[in-house]
């Protein structure tokens, strides 16, 4: 249980005490610069040689502590941009007080800096996506095995407050694809895909990380936006359709842009970003790709077009496919598809 107000808990007392630095902060480290939100990850076992029986952190000199009721902390928290102090505080079931304070500079919003100079104001979009009721999950048989998946919505790790966990079995490096379908637009030719992922200590086993949509245009015909972090290869790689629309061959294509998801650091959040576009004959223009504020170009058009009979759809795929055999946690929130 969360409570905001340290000074509506009976742990005010404590404050008597001098505090002791026995919390472990793994992150953000001492210096370290983040954006907003950022992941606070600590804990604290003992504090003046008794028991913690509750954590809570704040900013600079604000009286407004939040409270957690346990003896670790996995947070979002939300911090204007500029230089912080964070208090990651712990007391003892007999009132000790115990902190640990970390120096932090919060930078500015990835969304200012780069949907806001993409996306424009009249453009249709559909937020927290993850939260939807309707997705579904499938084995994907473009992998080499076998793989299973469940999902749920969670409070914590999350950054809005509700992000979906994805848990995946494999063996023989098997994929899970997890999709739903979001809407329906035949007209819309430019989209920007905008989403925020959490890594587990999992992450060692995952292969790729794959972030697709799907629209049936006017024509009929499935337009495919498929977009992935390949671990094989290090780079981020698009979809084209090597083939034709009646006789396709989905194929994968390495861009010179690099990305290795096993590279991504561990228990935080990482904001992904992904401006694409198509034409009147489903030929897809892969723009550029944003992870964590910087922009990697791609630049690349190619035939994507499928005929494969489906009603009008926007539909998304969250495809984990995993690395040998075991298993995986990865998180998705606030994902926010917008077109026009």
């Amino acid at each position: 249980m969360i409570r905001n107000s340290f000074l509506a808990s009976p742990l005010l007392a404590a404050c008597a005490i001098p505090a002791l630095a026995s919390v472990t902060v793994n992150t953000p480290s001492n210096g370290a610069t983040v954006s907003t939100p950022f992941t606070l990850s600590a804990l604290a076992t003992t504090c003046s040689d008794q028991t913690v029986s509750a954590m809570g952190y704040s900013l600079d000199s604000s009286s407004d502590t939040t409270i957690i009721d346990a003896t670790s902390i996995d947070a979002a928290v939300t911090a204007a941009a500029g230089a912080h102090t964070l208090h990651v505080k712990a007391w003892g079931d007999k009132g000790a007080s115990c902190v640990t304070d970390v120096a932090i500079t919060v930078t500015d919003p990835v969304t200012d800096s780069s949907s806001s100079s993409t996306v424009p104001s009249d453009a249709v979009s559909v937020s927290n996506i993850q939260t939807l009721g309707t997705w579904e999950e499938a084995n994907d048989p473009g992998t080499d095995g076998p793989s299973s998946g469940s999902m749920k919505l969670v409070t914590s790790p999350a950054v809005s407050g509700d992000s979906r966990e994805f848990v995946t079995s494999f063996s023989g490096s098997g994929g899970e694809i997890y999709h739903v379908a979001f809407g329906d637009d035949t007209s819309s030719e430019n989209f920007f895909y905008d989403g925020w992922v959490y890594l587990t200590s999992s992450a060692s086993s995952i292969a790729n990380l794959e972030m697709d949509m799907n629209q049936v245009a006017a024509d009929g015909q499935t337009v495919i936006y498929g977009f992935q972090c390949d671990g094989y290869s290090g780079t981020w790689d698009y979809t084209e359709n090597a083939g034709t629309p009646s006789k396709p061959t989905d194929h994968w294509v390495h861009s010179s842009a690099s990305c290795d998801v096993r590279n991504w650091s561990r228990s935080a959040w990482h904001h992904v970003q992904i401006s694409y576009s198509r034409n009147d004959s489903g030929d897809v223009t892969y723009h550029s790709v944003w992870l964590d504020g910087a922009e990697s170009g791609i630049n690349a058009t190619v035939p994507s077009s499928f005929a494969l009979g489906w009603a009008p759809v926007l539909l998304t795929n969250f495809q984990v496919d995993g690395l040998g055999s075991g298993s995986n946690t990865v998180y998705l929130d606030e994902l926010k598809i917008s077109r026009w």
